[in-house]
């Protein structure tokens, strides 16, 4: 699924055209805005109205953007009536975040990706 040419292909397009799937992962982190919702989902599910509001971002970005993430099968939903409740899939992606936080750290541009409350998926 390609998002735009701005933000780029998704993972399972990305593969399709022949690019590795180590790289298509990484490739689907980063941008910034995808970034932060897997960061926001990290605390705990949320419908696209929720993230639109606390990232500041349009519904269509955030849709296409979620698209993305579900597609190389970091973010699923769940229906519950008509609203749809996002969360990631992979705990796993918090240790990648962690282990990217160490060698940022190291490097001499310490960031916090993953969130510091107890609520975190581990």
């Amino acid at each position: 699924m390609a998002i735009d040419n701005e933000a780029g292909s998704c993972v399972s397009a990305d593969i399709a055209a022949g690019v590795p799937p180590a790289a298509a992962l990484f490739h689907s982190l980063a941008d910034q805005n995808r970034l932060r919702i897997v960061q926001r989902l990290a605390r705990g599910e949320a419908r696209v109205v929720d993230l639109v509001t606390e990232l500041g971002l349009a519904q269509s970005t955030v849709s296409k953007h979620l698209a993305c993430l579900r597609d190389c099968d970091l973010v699923d939903y769940r229906a519950e009536g008509r609203q749809s409740f996002y969360s990631l899939t992979r705990p796993e992606l918090m240790d990648l975040l962690a282990s990217a936080e160490q060698l940022l750290a190291a490097t001499g541009h310490a960031v916090t990706l993953r969130p510091t409350t107890p609520d975190v998926v581990a």
